[in-house]
């Protein structure tokens, strides 16, 4: 298991990257949020069902649905209405989906060639905007109706974009040098 591998082995290389003296210091993943925003929503709310199911697949838990924080009048969009879904991942199931992501999901996009260093925040958290979601092998391209995208934020206890990287690169994370 990849926290296993985590408490093990990068724990003392991260100690020894970083210079800290004590693990406890060391920053380590604190939750995955999977969000996914459709536009078309607005107009048919059964859409969202399917994207709900599709993230669920993805991610093996159940997602909540979004409402709009605000009326809109030129996107016909008015407050409280269900316009997107997300999903929370902790513990077990966020180094599991972490794992998938790296290993399986982004060397399945096109012209993959690494992440790019600018989603970073500022914190040490880190951004990834998926433009399709049949990267992912849970879902099969036959049976999507349309190729929606989903933003991924995972989020660490870093203190600096530094030791976010360093900690995401250890983990396996492919960004751009």
């Amino acid at each position: 298991m990849l926290s296993d591998i985590y408490k093990k082995e990068m724990v003392p290389k991260l100690m020894k990257e970083l210079g800290y003296t004590n693990p406890m210091r060391i920053p380590k993943l604190q939750k995955i949020v999977v969000n996914s925003c459709v536009s078309d929503a607005i107009q048919n709310s059964k859409i969202l069902d399917t994207v709900a199911s599709e993230i669920a697949l993805i991610t093996g838990q159940k997602p909540v649905l979004t409402k709009a924080k605000k009326s809109i009048a030129s996107f016909k969009l008015r407050e409280g209405m269900p316009i997107g879904c997300t999903v929370t991942l902790r513990r077990e199931r966020m180094f599991e989906f972490f794992n998938r992501l790296v290993r399986v999901a982004l060397p399945r996009s096109r012209d993959f060639k690494g992440l790019p260093k600018r989603g970073f925040d500022g914190r040490g958290n880190y951004t990834i905007g998926i433009t399709e979601q049949i990267i992912f092998p849970e879902i099969t391209a036959d049976r999507t109706d349309k190729i929606r995208g989903m933003n991924i934020t995972i989020v660490t206890t870093a203190k600096t974009d530094k030791e976010g990287e360093a900690l995401l690169r250890m983990m396996g994370l492919p960004l751009r040098s």
